[in-house]
């Protein structure tokens, strides 16, 4: 072999070693957009004018589909006022249909946008884990129910149940929350939490820094296109929104807070929906609609965070 040969043979191995690996630790795909050796949340690398986008088209999306939804509804049902706060069966499975496609097009969006695969953005460093969809979920019910049981007992007023029922609209709301609110609250996990949060991050470098902004971006939106006027209310979402976000964060990807979206709003609206006197359910979050109660359920987040926080801990000492 000659010295052009030598050369040449070298150029080519140098070029070779310049490419990104194909395959991460654990023989998955990997990306240029995506950095497996930070957590999630803090894991993907963007222009600063893509989550912009993202964090302005979203919220808009999800009120446009909404809007759309409900007149529709409001034509079929023949209703004078589409938007009154209380929910038919067919209002119902509107927003939560509309919520759905909102995530559907956040996901869209994003792979697009950075050309990652869709599922190397709900666990970059590992495959999605379906045990630990059903272990999250299993204790969600559990810290879910012990909150809103306790509320029932210690504050009743606050629950604005008026009184057990079943009737054909009873069934009919009972068929659309089992049917199409797990839908509902996974296209707000992928909105908010896959989508949002790490793209906010994205604008910082730093670890910690970038996870406070995506944090905090995507909890008062979230909070905000829930459209409460109320503190209380207000209060609370942001606090689910810092909730699910961390829930993501300590478990590296997004099983733990689509587990614990779908139990709790699946449980809460089982439990709304019998026991609103056999009529619709009534939704208001005008101001001087929340309370103190809140906090009981506020705090059932974060005990969801803590043992979530736990598991993950023995899950890597046993690794």
């Amino acid at each position: 072999m000659t010295t052009s040969d030598n050369e040449e043979a070298a150029a080519a191995t140098a070029r070779l070693k310049s490419i990104p690996s194909r395959n991460g630790h654990d023989g998955r795909p990997t990306h240029p957009a995506v950095d497996t050796t930070r957590p999630f949340g803090a894991h993907l690398q963007m222009s600063w004018w893509k989550p912009l986008v993202l964090v302005l088209a979203l919220p808009l999306t999800l009120v446009v589909l909404q809007i759309a939804a409900y007149v529709i509804v409001g034509v079929v049902e023949g209703s004078d006022d589409p938007f009154a706060p209380g929910l038919t069966p067919l209002k119902s499975l509107a927003a939560n249909l509309s919520i759905g496609a909102t995530g559907l097009v956040a996901i869209l969006l994003l792979v697009w946008m950075t050309r990652v695969p869709w599922r190397l953005l709900l666990t970059p460093q590992r495959a999605f884990d379906r045990r630990r969809l059903i272990h999250y979920g299993a204790g969600a019910v559990v810290m879910v129910g012990a909150g809103l049981g306790t509320v029932a007992i210690v504050a009743p007023e606050s629950t604005n149940w008026t009184g057990f029922a079943i009737t054909g609209t009873t069934v009919a709301l009972l068929a659309v929350t089992l049917l199409t609110t797990p839908i509902q609250s996974i296209g707000e996990e992928l909105t908010y939490r896959c989508v949002m949060l790490p793209a906010a991050a994205s604008w910082l470098r730093a670890v910690r820094p970038a996870l406070t902004v995506g944090l905090v971006v995507s909890s008062l939106i979230f909070a905000a296109v829930h459209g409460s006027t109320d503190p209380w209310l207000a209060g609370y979402f942001t606090l689910v929104g810092v909730s699910t976000g961390l829930m993501a964060i300590v478990s590296g990807g997004m099983e733990a807070p689509i587990a614990f979206h779908v139990v709790n709003n699946v449980i809460a609206g089982v439990l709304n929906n019998m026991m609103s006197g056999g009529g619709e359910v009534a939704i208001d979050r005008s101001t001087d609609t929340g309370d103190a109660s809140l906090l009981i359920l506020g705090a059932a987040n974060l005990a969801m965070v803590a043992f979530i926080w736990g598991y993950e801990r023995r899950h890597r000492a046993t690794a």
